[in-house]
């Protein structure tokens, strides 16, 4: 199971450590510090990877050797224990690595910092990048780091419940309204009709789909007390108080794709790599996927994304860029997605994407309309109390809890 739930928890001493080593003078910030020394020629790089397995480890290294054979450089790629941890070791004790995956939810922290280099627009046909993933790895103007990859969040329907509730593909909800009233129907025989995640990362879809988010697109202002979002929370605690809906744990399960497989719901709202647990887990359950129904404001979903950082200390930025250009075309992309289950982050890729995987069709599709992680720094706190409001949201006050956040967010931005 992968990006399920956020742990805000995850990394946040590690990124203490960043932040308090850029205070403290470590040359991250701007105010006198002095650029990398930079090296020409071949290069010996760093590569710092959060792998989903032993499939991506193979996948990036045999990419990274090709690189490097053809560069006359070496590129050495790590997978990482705990990469936030480490990335916050390695950035504290001032020998980070040259490049190094980034989490979307921990981008905002690094390049605050300055980090990260920015470099994004330096990449070939930068602008090829869906415009949500550049979005989400844009700071202050900035376009920093290229996306690595994406998923965002889709409906998955389980084929055999689906037809037991006498229900067919005409029944499959595009709006909240056909959500519910599906919902009621098969809750009638007896079904529970949709499981989804308890944390921001699964609740967060609907609040885009009301048109609300937690912050503002450029990540300085708090949002999260707004009308569209209050009513995406007051329909999600419908959903709940008539069982409509679930968490995973009120199914005696881990998450939602386990509920889902073990014939616990009949949908749940997940990302792309729900195909993987799946196939190894339940791999007699028939499922299709459809794009999220859309809300009062129309269609949303939630993205979730790397991008490939590069250290703002390398002295082997030229080849660093190098590397990430080799490893962001649309041809290796391709490779990486038959390695792993990736989805290319560059449109050019989409075609022939889901010519190859036409079942990801409504996960890529999303990109046109997804949201991205928070963009702000320092809001792991922030963003942890939402959650655990979130997970007590059947009995409690939608609007306390945004007013909460609101006040919360504000504090953290500085607002």
């Amino acid at each position: 199971m992968k990006r399920t739930v956020r742990v805000a928890a995850l990394g946040a001493a590690a990124c203490a450590a960043l932040l308090s080593s850029a205070a403290c003078g470590s040359g991250f910030d701007d105010n006198g510090a002095q650029p990398a020394q930079q090296s020409g020629g071949p290069a010996k790089l760093q590569i710092l990877i959060g792998s989903s397995g032993d499939a991506e480890t193979a996948a990036v290294k045999q990419a990274a050797d090709a690189w490097a054979k053809k560069s006359g450089s070496t590129a050495t790629v790590t997978p990482a224990q705990d990469l936030a941890q480490q990335l916050g070791q390695a950035f504290a004790g001032s020998n980070p690595p040259d490049v190094f995956y980034v989490d979307a939810s921990r981008f905002a922290d690094y390049a605050s910092v300055g980090a990260l280099e920015p470099y994004g627009d330096k990449i070939s046909n930068s602008t090829d990048f869906y415009e949500s993933l550049r979005t989400t790895f844009t700071y202050d103007g900035k376009f920093y780091c290229a996306p690595k990859d994406f998923s965002t969040l889709a409906l998955v329907v389980n084929q055999d419940l689906w037809s037991k509730a006498g229900l067919g593909d005409g029944d499959v909800p595009t709006t909240w309204d056909q959500l519910t009233a599906v919902s009621r129907k098969l809750k009638a025989k007896g079904v529970t009709p949709l499981v989804f995640g308890d944390t921001r990362d699964r609740v967060g879809a609907f609040m885009v789909q009301a048109g609300g988010w937690i912050t503002s697109p450029d990540g300085k202002t708090a949002t999260a007390d707004s009308p569209e979002n209050l009513t995406a929370l007051q329909y999600v605690q419908s959903l709940l108080k008539d069982k409509l809906a679930q968490f995973p744990k009120q199914l005696d399960a881990g998450w939602g794709g386990e509920a889902f497989g073990k014939g616990k719901a009949a949908m749940t709202i997940e990302g792309n790599w729900i195909k993987g647990a799946l196939k190894a887990d339940f791999p007699d359950v028939k499922y299709s996927v459809h794009e999220l129904p859309a809300g009062p404001k129309g269609k949303g979903t939630l993205s979730f994304t790397n991008c490939w950082g590069i250290s703002a200390k390398s002295k082997y930025k030229q080849q660093a860029v190098d590397f990430v250009e080799a490893m962001t075309t649309v041809d290796q992309q391709m490779a990486f997605a038959r390695a792993f289950g990736v989805m290319p982050s560059r449109q050019s890729a989409k075609d022939a994407y889901t010519k190859e995987f036409p079942d990801d069709a409504p996960f890529v599709n999303g990109a046109d309309y997804a949201q991205g992680p928070v963009n702000a720094p320092k809001m792991d706190s922030v963003l942890a109390d939402f959650d655990t409001g979130i997970q007590q949201l059947a009995s409690s006050s939608p609007k306390t809890l945004l007013e909460r956040v609101q006040k919360n967010t504000q504090a953290a931005l500085g607002d």
